[in-house]
């Protein structure tokens, strides 16, 4: 089995005449964290937006765990294993812990008309399997968290949803994470906690992959064993975090140095 998990070549992305993404060139190996950094416009968003299918390249290739994954549809590409949080949160507040957790795993659930009306049997055994597989990943990062699993996620400060966000795109199994800045709108101790909680993660998944777009620098040097940036949707630089940042187009192009 080949360490690659992930493989983009020439992805490329055209929006009119704006180049998004510009003949990007990643791999991703198993089990590992990849920072995918860049300024504002340089295409990060859309190049998750491409890998997760809500858009369609336009060029390039693309295959994961062995699979040709050009052009899927996002339910193809999250049933092939590959989930994602936003960076503007997608929780509905009104809606308990639990109920945001399974719109997640929609996709996997038997909720046709006649499973729910003719099957009860079947229905409640599934009901019960989700509750305890979305309690399970819950109390993964927070026992006292998991005990309030029928409450209104509006409720909750801003780490704990961001908990709850990751949980919900865990919930299916996937073999990849795509994080899209998951510390917007914390405070630093929070950001900290939350480094701690996506370590943690990775280590109980085993060989679970996440590709990670931050801002905060010192997020991506603490959690990134590999790291790629771009510039105006073309990759400029990769390497480990020491690498990229002694790079003076990435300095110039990012951390603002002449």
């Amino acid at each position: 089995m080949s360490d690659a998990l992930l493989e983009f070549e020439g992805l490329g992305k055209s929006f009119g005449g704006v180049r998004a993404l510009d003949g990007l060139d990643m791999t991703v190996k198993r089990g590992e964290i990849l920072g995918l950094i860049g300024p504002n416009g340089s295409g990060k968003t859309t190049s998750f937006n491409v890998m997760t299918g809500i858009y369609s390249p336009s060029q390039g290739r693309g295959r994961f765990d062995g699979q040709d994954i050009t052009g899927l549809s996002a339910r193809k590409v999250y049933e092939a294993g590959i989930a994602r949080t936003f960076q503007r949160s997608r929780l509905c507040l009104p809606l308990s812990i639990y109920d945001n957790i399974m719109i997640g795993n929609h996709a996997r659930l038997d909720n046709g008309l006649w499973f729910n009306l003719i099957n009860r049997g079947a229905l409640r055994r599934q009901v019960e399997e989700g509750y305890e597989k979305a309690r399970e990943l819950v109390a993964g990062f927070s026992g006292e968290l998991a005990d309030r699993m029928f409450e209104p996620v509006g409720a909750l400060p801003m780490i704990e949803r961001r908990r709850i966000e990751i949980c919900r795109a865990l919930v299916s199994g996937p073999k990849l994470l795509l994080l899209d800045e998951p510390s917007a709108g914390m405070t630093h101790d929070e950001t900290a906690q939350l480094m701690d909680d996506i370590l943690a993660v990775r280590d109980r998944m085993g060989d679970l992959s996440i590709i990670i777009i931050e801002h905060e620098m010192g997020v991506i040097e603490r959690l990134t064993d590999h790291c790629v940036v771009l510039s105006y949707g073309r990759k400029i630089s990769e390497g480990s975090y020491a690498q990229i940042a002694a790079d003076p187009e990435v300095q110039s192009a990012y951390l603002g140095v002449d």
